[in-house]
This record gives C-alpha cells, sequence and structure tokens, in this order.
C-alpha cells in the first residue's frame, strides 16, 4: 500500500480506500470509551471505517464489540492499542498530596484506587488479532517485530500513530502499512512514543502532515482538529491519503455521549480546549473547566504518573458524569470542537465528504 505525492489527492484517496475496502476516505477515530459498536455501525454504513478504542477494554469484550458491529454491518473496522508504559514511578508523599487535592472536588481517594490494573496487553494483542479486524492500530509506540509477523500473516494492516517525523519513520521502518499524523490540535491522548516527550511535541497538523507525507513511502492518515470538509481538503491536498476524525461526531446520536458533556462541546471555541495531565496522568486535550485550571495553578500538586491518576480521578469522574456536572468532567475534544454537529453520524460522513470533493474538484 505505498503512496504516491504526485498523484491528484483524489486518486491517492481511491487507491487508498480500494486497498482498505471502504468507499470514503474518513476513519472513525478509536476513542476509548467513546466508541460504541452504533457510531462505528453508522460510520461504516456510510462508507467509512469504524473503530474500536480497545485500550481500557477486557480482552473478551473486544469479541462483544466486533460481533455486534458485524450484525449490523458489513464494513470495515479497526482495533486500536495501546502500547504499554513502563510500571510507573511512584512517590507516596506526592500522591497524599494528590489524593487530598482530589478530596476538594469529589469523593474521598483511598490510596488503593492508585493501584489499579489495565488490561494484559499481550491477551489484548490476542483478542485483537481473532477479533479479524481490517486494521489494528497503535498510539504510545510501536508494536514488537513479532505481532507485527502475526498481523501481516493474518492480513490485517498496521496503522501507526506518530506525531514527529521522526516517529513515522520508525513506523514505517518497523513495517506499519500506513502512518497516522497526529497533530497538536487533536483530542483526547497524545501518541508520543514517550509520555515525556508530549509537552515537547508539540507539533500543529498542517506543519505535520507533509513533512511526514515527505518522509515516508507509505500512506499518510491525517489527525487532529478535522471536523469540515475544508479541513478534510486541506489534508489531502497536503499529502494525506485518508483523515481520521473523533470529536466531529461526539454530538451524534450515536456516540451516546452524556448529554451535559455534548452540550458543552457545541459551544467550545478552539481556545477553549486544554491539555492536562489531570486526569489520567497521561497528556490529553480536553474541554478547559474549573478542575483543569485548578489543577494548573501554581500551587497544585503535580499529577500522578499513567494510570496512578486514572485511578485516584475516578469516584470524581463518575460522580461527574452522573450528575451532568462539567466543572469536574473529563471531557477529552479537539480544538475544532465547536464545528462538531448534532447530527447522525451518517449525515456527518456524507456531508463532509461532499464538501471535500467540491474544493478538490473546484
Amino acid at each position: 500500500m505505498s503512496r504516491s505525492p504526485s498523484l491528484h489527492p483524489l486518486a491517492r484517496v481511491e487507491a487508498f480506500t480500494a486497498r482498505v475496502g471502504i468507499r470514503l476516505p474518513i476513519l472513525l477515530a478509536p476513542m476509548a470509551g467513546a466508541c460504541p459498536p452504533s457510531l462505528s455501525i453508522a460510520v461504516a454504513n456510510a462508507g467509512g471505517m469504524g473503530a474500536c478504542g480497545a485500550a481500557l477494554m477486557p480482552p473478551d469484550s473486544i469479541a462483544s464489540w466486533a460481533k455486534n458491529f458485524r450484525a449490523q454491518s458489513s464494513g470495515q473496522f479497526q482495533i486500536n492499542l495501546w502500547t504499554p508504559d513502563p510500571p510507573p514511578l511512584r512517590d507516596a508523599e506526592a500522591e497524599k498530596r494528590q489524593r487530598e487535592f482530589l478530596a476538594r472536588w469529589g469523593p474521598s481517594v483511598s490510596p488503593e484506587m492508585g493501584d489499579s490494573v489495565l488490561p494484559d496487553f499481550e491477551a489484548l494483542c490476542r483478542a485483537a488479532v481473532a477479533a479479524r479486524p481490517k486494521a489494528i492500530s497503535s498510539i504510545m509506540g510501536l508494536f514488537a517485530s513479532e505481532y507485527v509477523g502475526e498481523l501481516k500473516e493474518k492480513g490485517i494492516l498496521w496503522l501507526a500513530t506518530a506525531t514527529t517525523v521522526e516517529e513515522a519513520r520508525a513506523a514505517e521502518a518497523a513495517g506499519a502499512d500506513a502512518v497516522i499524523a497526529q497533530g497538536m490540535e487533536a483530542g483526547g491522548h497524545r501518541g508520543a512514543f514517550r509520555a515525556e516527550d508530549a509537552e515537547s511535541h508539540m507539533v500543529g497538523l498542517m506543519a505535520l502532515l507533509p513533512q511526514i507525507a515527505d518522509a515516508v513511502s507509505i500512506p499518510v492518515i491525517a489527525a487532529g482538529a478535522i471536523a469540515d470538509g475544508r479541513a478534510v481538503a486541506a489534508t489531502l491536498i497536503l499529502g494525506a491519503s485518508a483523515v481520521l476524525i473523533g470529536t466531529a461526531f461526539l454530538r451524534s446520536p450515536e456516540a451516546q455521549l452524556n448529554a451535559a458533556c455534548a452540550e458543552r462541546l457545541g459551544r467550545t471555541d478552539s481556545h477553549q480546549t486544554a491539555l492536562t495531565r489531570a486526569f489520567t496522568g497521561r497528556l490529553a486535550r480536553g474541554i478547559r473547566n474549573r478542575f483543569i485550571d485548578a489543577a494548573a495553578a501554581p500551587d497544585a500538586p503535580p499529577a500522578a504518573p499513567y494510570s496512578v491518576q486514572r485511578g485516584y480521578t475516578r469516584p470524581m469522574r463518575e460522580e461527574a458524569t452522573r450528575s451532568g456536572d462539567t466543572d469536574r468532567m473529563q471531557m477529552w475534544a479537539g480544538q475544532a470542537a465547536r464545528l462538531a454537529q448534532a447530527q447522525p453520524a451518517a449525515e456527518i460522513v456524507q456531508r463532509i465528504w461532499s464538501e471535500a470533493r467540491q474544493f478538490l474538484q473546484s
């Protein structure tokens, strides 16, 4: 699945979609916790590619998700896995200060809440292959060579997320079939290979995309604040073969987003998102609220590492979601949140691609 930068954008799109088995170059972003089968079914049935954000799912839930998807769609989907971090370095005194800080925002937090165990990565990898998706995507690093070999044997494509040209080159050298170029505008967690590099690897998509497109020979998929046809056309002109869209789908009924969060999303301007480690310990972009601002104050304690911080904030996040309190809610969103429309997902796909084609053919 090679990429020719000299091709007209629409010719490049046609080559990519034919290889992946979809009609339109629109891939749903694999948002962990926000990609129910209903959303992927709608996107896939409209001609795009669905997505399962499997990083936090028990392995048997991956099989259930795929079964639900196939019951209502003959389209394609990807499964996304996070490559695991080294074990977190714990600091008991710092964590104590963090728990005291969080107690002012929600239920009391016990030390044991920081000991949350993530799903076994090897088991997730096996479950992802067993689900027989069209593609498996990586973020936060690269897959081991043995797993890449297994994917190729099974005819499963590997889409590797990169936040820098260096990461994109490494992904191609490791055998990736396509690179997802994640700009700093993107919502949710940053995909830097090393968590400690996330703040310094802040490159906007319009600068990152053409440089990655020039640096690799495999297709490039653009990701980051893409929410309408203008953005899709621009990224295709800059060398992308397809786009990855997340935030723009979150107000669709199929996304099943919390109502208070969906309402807030629709009135969020580009400057009203922020990068924070306050919810999970890993850098992520979400809608600014009182909790994010308080956690960024000079006198606030630093967040604990991932996934210790995620465990500590779970009581607050769950309480905020139940009560619809957006001042404490985790609301991942990209910088184009304002452009998200409260429409059925299929209509969003069709509208965005119709707009993009008009620009590309004019």
